[in-house]
């Protein structure tokens, strides 16, 4: 897959040695990952690239993930693209929050980084097949 093929993924994280890590996988992966390390500079990066996912950590500097997913999930240039949240907090009820924020997946840091790229896989497909039914409409 060239460059300009290449799946585009906004990574918001504060942690970075995590960052650091799940950029090379990703990359290593074959996508073509942008980062931000505080909320805002992720959620103007998303906005500024329009990339085709968002991987955000739950707790950020200056805005916390929530807020971005529920900023970029209810604006119409924007809600196509899937978030993920990838956090440490394993609550049920920032799970719940995430979703009703318009969150596509809860993961907890802790998860298998195969089922991670998995995720991330699935998602950026059924993204893809929404676009296609979309303009075929």
């Amino acid at each position: 897959m060239s460059r300009d093929e290449a799946k585009r993924i906004v990574m918001i994280e504060d942690n970075k040695a995590f960052l650091k890590i799940m950029k090379l996988r990703l990359e290593a992966a074959g996508y073509l990952v942008f980062t931000a390390e505080d909320g805002l500079e992720g959620l103007n990066l998303a906005k500024r690239i329009v990339p085709d996912l968002i991987i955000s950590d739950l707790v950020l500097p200056n805005m916390d993930g929530h807020k971005i997913s529920r900023l970029l999930k209810f604006d119409e240039r924007y809600k196509h693209i899937p978030v993920i949240m990838l956090t440490s907090r394993d609550l049920e009820e920032d799970s719940e929050t995430a979703r009703a924020c318009g969150a596509d997946a809860y993961i907890v840091k802790t998860t298998s980084a195969h089922i991670v790229m998995d995720v991330i896989a699935r998602l950026l497909k059924r993204a893809e097949q929404e676009t296609i039914q979309a303009t075929e409409s």
